[in-house]
């Protein structure tokens, strides 16, 4: 019970942390790894560790779920070559570098072990790079690499780690075997994925109807997709990863307006509690950590974190340049129909920050190799991998905004693309108000017709009329019903229409998702307001 009120404690800590984050501008990853150093030097409070069995389970499905939610389909197809280069090449690039430099530098660190700390600092963290870029004026292709780099690497890395840790554990490693495995685990876990992603949209879409049951199906879906996945002992990373891409580029038709606002708040909240939870664990034990690897003098331990950070920097950049340079040099299509920025490279380079995702896989290494033996060095893998997190977090994190000022890298505008997309909407609804409802009553055509001239007019940078109604005009009760259930039709037009553009890729998913919600927040109220009358 004391153990439960300290974490409960913490997290509302993490939560104020939070709000100032957001008040003040301070990405929140920064804030959690920093919250995991400051709780580990709090004296007298108590030592908490999860059993490494259901760590996994209980972050990765969420996380990796919210995800893939928020990743554009389009963009993610359209940027498939850079990133699977990035989400397969690269960490396995990362994971063998770092396994030949920590067994170079640490005498104590086998081969299977120092594969296996590479292969859990290998994959760079998507809430990491999302929250640390977001605001910063890059270009959309960029973002969209990072993301979808980030959200698949994770699978990559997590299988090359599951393999490393199958190796200690049973002693022995065939590589052709583990290269075969790897195709069928992956082939196996989107198969799944696809699976279970089809069968729950057929449920959402004829079966539900009932926001609250719907937002609660959305929860269990990461973690069946996953658990089926591992009993047929496939990839549940990929599963979840791919069980997300197929309902997210589905959410328009298969929930209701009301199930995607219920569902979009609570995953927002479980996941920031979740992120919040996995650097207070560390911080709880990393005081026994530490004390764990107290054979070995600080100096080591802080040349040896330091090393292996600076080891995943540069190793990314080694790897960027060529994997950018040469699909140009050998492809006329790619250099015809891709700008090319050597600065773009830089901040990609730049931007592969460590977090949740890594820390879980560290935390979920086992207690005990066998039943006589504790698991070799677990302690120093942990507090390695820890200070990765903390040097890209932290160093990366808070240097690259002031990398992009310095390349003067020309801001990409989010809100000049937003308005040219709300003005495509607008347009395509007031057309179809001219086109359609020529025969309505006068008062009703005036007022909806009013109601879109004024979005127009917002979106020309004009004031918006104190009454679109008209002044001192009191509507009657019907008429005020029928414009609230014409303003719900017409909501569907731009609804469908931005839908339409979704699909074509020519909306940014951050824009999509936000003039969606707005248009499931306006449908509400007038249900409401219909319901009132």
């Amino acid at each position: 019970m004391e153990n439960i009120t300290v974490i409960i404690m913490l997290l509302f800590g993490v939560a104020f942390l939070s709000l100032m984050s957001k008040r003040y501008n301070f990405p929140i990853p920064i804030v959690l790894v920093l919250c995991g150093v400051a709780i580990s030097v709090v004296p007298g409070l108590p030592v908490i560790a999860l059993n490494p069995e259901v760590v996994f389970i209980i972050f990765l499905p969420p996380l990796l779920y919210h995800a893939a939610w928020y990743t554009s389909w389009y963009e993610f197809k359209k940027t498939i070559r850079p990133i699977t280069l990035a989400a397969v090449g690269l960490v396995l690039f990362t994971t063998f570098a770092v396994a030949v430099a920590a067994h170079m530098l640490i005498d104590d660190i086998s081969w299977p072990l120092a594969f296996l700390l590479g292969a859990i600092v290998s994959p760079p963290d998507a809430v990491s790079a999302t929250s640390i870029t977001k605001g910063l004026g890059l270009h959309p292709r960029l973002i969209a690499i990072l993301e979808g780099e980030s959200l698949l690497n994770d699978a990559s890395g997590l299988v090359a780690y599951k393999y490393a840790l199958t190796a200690i554990i049973a002693g022995n490693f065939v590589l052709w075997e583990a290269g075969l495995n790897f195709f069928i685990m992956s082939t196996l876990g989107i198969a799944i994925g696809l699976l279970v992603g089809y069968v729950m949209s057929i449920i959402h879409k004829r079966f539900v109807c009932d926001d609250v049951i719907e937002a609660t199906l959305t929860l269990l879906t990461p973690f069946a997709s996953y658990l089926i996945a591992e009993h047929f002992e496939c990839s549940g990373v990929l599963a979840v990863v791919t069980t997300g891409l197929f309902l997210s580029a589905r959410s328009s038709v298969i929930f209701t307006h009301e199930s995607r606002m219920m569902a979009g708040t609570i995953w927002n909240i479980l996941t920031n509690i979740l992120n919040g939870l996995i650097f207070i664990l560390i911080g709880l034990q990393l005081r026994d950590i530490i004390s764990g690897i107290s054979n070995y003098s600080g100096t080591s331990l802080f040349l040896w974190g330091a090393s292996i950070s600076i080891v995943v920097v540069v190793v990314r950049f080694l790897w960027i340049i060529p994997a950018t340079l040469v699909p140009r040099f050998l492809s006329k299509k790619i250099r015809d129909n891709e700008e090319f920025d050597y600065r773009n490279m830089i901040i990609f380079g730049w931007s592969g920050m460590r977090g949740v995702v890594s820390m879980a896989a560290a935390l979920a290494l086992p207690l005990m190799l066998n039943e006589k033996e504790g698991f070799p060095l677990r302690d120093l893998i942990i507090y390695l991998v820890f200070c990765v997190i903390l040097s890209t977090l932290v160093v990366q994190g808070l240097t690259l905004p002031w990398l992009i000022r310095k390349l003067k890298l020309q801001p990409y505008s989010i809100l000049a693309e937003e308005y040219e997309i709300r003005n495509v909407i607008v347009s395509e609804t007031i057309a179809h108000i001219e086109d359609n409802f020529s025969l309505l009553n006068d008062d009703l055509l005036h007022n909806i017709k009013s109601k879109y001239e004024v979005k127009f007019n917002r979106l020309q940078k004009t004031e918006l009329p104190a009454n679109f109604f008209g002044k001192g005009k009191v509507m009657g009760g019907e008429i005020f019903n029928d414009f609230t259930k014409l303003q719900i039709d017409l909501l569907n037009v731009e609804r469908a229409k931005l839908e339409l553009m979704h699909k074509n890729g020519s909306v940014n998913e951050e824009i999509f998702r936000k003039i969606e919600k707005e248009l499931d927040l306006e449908e509400t109220r007038l249900w409401m307001e219909m319901y009132e009358e």
